[in-house]
């Protein structure tokens, strides 16, 4: 049986990530992961990585005519050994260096969205992308910042369709991986299942709330948001 003080904090925090996400694609992770660890290092990355597995497959869906199939043909298989790698960093990582690299990971992932460089998406690019997402989304449930930085000058259902694609089958990947190494366990289960329902009700909210106000503004807020979560958790990681 999940915490229920936890849930009241974790609950919220994977609804709005869930709203943003919904409506430019990624933010879920981003705006869940600080809270998590903050109120209990111990749920990540597992709980947080089955909780938004439901989220990409229904956005995935829903844009699947726009799905850019090559570069998860390239970007997919790179993330097995980034898995690999993020698995060994949870277990060599104390729940505190956890938390900080949860919060560098989230400040590095505000810094790419707002770098205005295009880069080419190529097989060299699409490999480095789904390897560094592998090391990053299995270590701390964020994978997505890299891909998405390759995607983000296309067009917004190519951006929602590809990265649900790759979330969800890299979730599946980096759960195999913490499984492997040990660092997958019951209560992380238990608290990601009592997730969903938090992650059904922003996707709802997020449709028509993305018809109403546009991408701009919700993409302003999470930047705020997850820039004030990133310095939290580095600060208290230095300062404890």
């Amino acid at each position: 049986m999940p915490d229920i003080s936890l849930l009241l904090v974790a609950g919220p925090a994977v609804l709005l990530g869930s709203v943003v996400q919904s409506s430019v694609g990624l933010g879920l992770s981003l705006v869940a992961a600080p809270a998590l660890v903050i109120v209990d290092p111990g749920m990540m990355p597992g709980a947080l990585l089955i909780a938004t597995m439901t989220l990409p497959l229904l956005t995935m869906f829903g844009d699947w005519n726009a799905i850019h199939w090559r570069g998860l043909v390239w970007s997919l298989p790179a993330r097995v050994p980034g898995a690999l790698a993020g698995a060994w960093l949870v277990g060599a990582l104390t729940p505190e260096a956890l938390g900080a690299v949860v919060g560098v990971m989230v400040l590095l992932a505000v810094a790419a969205t707002l770098w205005a460089v295009r880069i080419r998406i190529g097989p060299a690019s699409l490999l480095t992308a789904g390897a560094l997402g592998g090391v990053t989304g299995t270590a701390t449930a964020i994978g997505g910042p890299p891909l998405a930085l390759l995607y983000q000058h296309e067009s917004a259902p190519r951006v929602r369709g590809t990265l649900g694609c790759y979330f969800s089958l890299g979730a599946v990947i980096s759960m195999g991986a913490l499984q492997l190494n040990g660092e997958l366990v019951a209560n992380q289960l238990a608290m990601g299942l009592a997730l969903v329902p938090f992650v059904l009700a922003g996707f709802l909210a997020g449709r028509p709330l993305r018809a109403r106000l546009g991408t701009g503004p919700v993409r302003t807020a999470l930047l705020v948001v997850v820039s004030v979560s990133g310095v939290t958790l580095v600060a208290r990681a230095l300062l404890g």
